[in-house]
């Protein structure tokens, strides 16, 4: 028998954690080329509250009121429309859903080229937690790698190393061979370790911490956080060319776009991590009921690892 209504987190008016309601909404149905996926966990990246923050910049990715939150999600295929080859019902997968992850269903297109409207099959040995939190971070930490192009030769300065897209950078980095020198905070530093950089606080004095730990040796830099850090590696002498940032923009520096990541990029993470090589800390996880619970510690900064939602 459908389900005629199921939950799904809601706003009716744009801004912070607090607009965020779990509401009965019409079970959404399958159509010609989609699938539905129950989902059982969505992942929250810091793109989820910033894009419902104003009318504005809502419209810049094509929301409009009433709209869900959250796109990182992992479940189980539950419905296979006309045309879809590939996925059966009963199959673990994941992806990404703009702004409609955290609710019961969500309908994705999963032979589409469109980011954010996607499903892949879930590799044994990865739980739907984890699953949940690989598609924004660990595809816009895979465009950032891919701009600077690291190997076994490099030192590279990532600024942010601790946050959701660092957690991924550091790790890949490490797989491709480089040398990685992480920024957070003092408190940071053993978690840093753990996911295989070497820590050095941000802040001012920067630079010569990091010539300290590494004597003109820096050949590349990512800044996962805003421009403090590319202005830093210029001090240090790496040219613009292997410089990358995600979330601020500086003439002359490119920037690394999850959207643009290379064809199989989030195939091959989740394969690392199916492997052991890399992991993903889960911070916190809570149920759907205490999304702006969620929402606001994944706003602040200050989460070491993911924060996950049950549904």
């Amino acid at each position: 028998m459908q389900e005629r209504s199921s939950r799904a987190v809601r706003l009716d008016s744009f801004g912070g954690p607090e607009v965020l309601d779990v509401q009965e909404i019409p079970t959404p149905q399958a159509g010609p080329g989609q699938i539905r996926v129950r989902v059982s966990a969505a992942g929250l990246n810091p793109m989820d509250w910033k894009m419902i923050a104003d009318a504005d910049t809502a419209a810049l990715f094509g929301l409009s009121l009433p709209t869900g939150f959250a796109t990182d999600y992992a479940g189980v295929v539950d419905q296979v429309g006309d045309g879809v080859t590939g996925f059966e019902p009963g199959d673990r997968v994941f992806g990404g859903a703009l702004s409609r992850a955290a609710a019961d269903f969500v309908v994705v297109e999963p032979d589409g080229s469109i980011a954010a409207n996607e499903a892949y099959h879930t590799p044994d040995g990865v739980d739907d937690r984890t699953a949940a939190t690989l598609t924004i971070a660990g595809r816009t930490a895979s465009a950032a790698l891919a701009v600077v192009g690291l190997g076994p030769d490099d030192t590279v300065l990532i600024g942010g190393a601790g946050g959701g897209v660092g957690v991924f950078a550091v790790q890949l980095a490490r797989i491709a061979g480089a040398r990685v020198i992480g920024t957070g905070s003092p408190a940071s530093a053993d978690y840093l370790r753990e996911l295989g950089a070497e820590p050095v606080a941000y802040g001012e004095g920067l630079a010569d911490r990091v010539r300290a730990l590494a004597p003109g040796a820096v050949t590349a830099s990512l800044d996962l956080h805003g421009t403090d850090t590319v202005h830093v590696a210029r001090e240090l002498g790496v040219p613009d060319s292997r410089i990358c940032t995600i979330a601020g923009q500086v003439d002359g520096v490119p920037t690394g776009n999850g959207a643009n990541a290379a064809p199989g990029a989030l195939e091959e993470i989740a394969g690392l991590v199916a492997a052991g090589r890399l992991r993903v800390p889960i911070a916190a996880t809570f149920p759907v009921e205490q999304i702006r619970e969620a929402a606001e510690l994944q706003a602040g900064h200050r989460v070491k690892g993911k924060v996950v939602v049950d549904l």
